[in-house]
C-alpha cells in the first residue's frame, strides 16, 4: 500500500472547502469562495498565503511573468479554486502548469459551482 502524500493535510483543506460550501451553498461568484475559505482556513489554524505568487524557472532563469495560486498551504501545497457549474480541462491545465512551473509536489483543485462541492487532488509528475 502507497501514502497519501500529505494526507492528513488534504483532509483538513478539503473539510473547510466542505464547510464553505455547506455554509452558502451554490452560486456565488469565486472570490466569495475565495473570502469565506480565508476565514474558515485562519479558524481551523491552516497555515496559507493568499493569492501566492508561482515564480516560473525557465533554464535557471526566473521569468517576469508569474502565475498567481488562490492559495499555498501548509508551504507545500497548491490550492485553486472555482465557482463554475463543471471543471473543464483548462482548469485543470491550470493547476498542472502551476504544479510544473513551481516544482511543488501537490495541488488540490476544488470546485464550488456544483451542487456538491468538488475537489481533486494533482500530483507533480514533471
Amino acid at each position: 500500500m502507497t501514502d497519501i502524500l500529505y494526507k492528513e493535510e488534504s483532509y483538513t483543506i478539503i473539510g473547510a472547502s466542505m464547510e464553505v460550501h455547506n455554509t452558502l451553498g451554490q452560486g456565488f461568484v469565486e472570490e466569495v469562495y475565495h473570502q469565506a475559505l480565508k476565514i474558515e482556513f485562519t479558524r481551523r489554524g491552516i497555515p496559507f498565503i493568499s493569492e501566492a505568487p508561482l515564480e516560473i524557472d525557465y533554464k535557471g532563469t526566473i521569468l517576469d511573468k508569474k502565475f498567481f495560486a488562490d492559495f499555498f498551504c501548509y508551504e507545500d501545497i497548491i490550492v485553486e479554486i472555482k465557482a463554475v457549474s463543471k471543471v473543464t480541462p483548462d482548469h485543470e491545465a491550470q493547476i498542472i502548469n502551476y504544479l510544473k512551473a513551481s516544482n511543488i509536489q501537490l495541488g488540490i483543485l476544488i470546485n464550488f459551482g456544483a451542487e456538491k462541492l468538488t475537489y481533486k487532488r494533482y500530483l507533480n509528475l514533471y
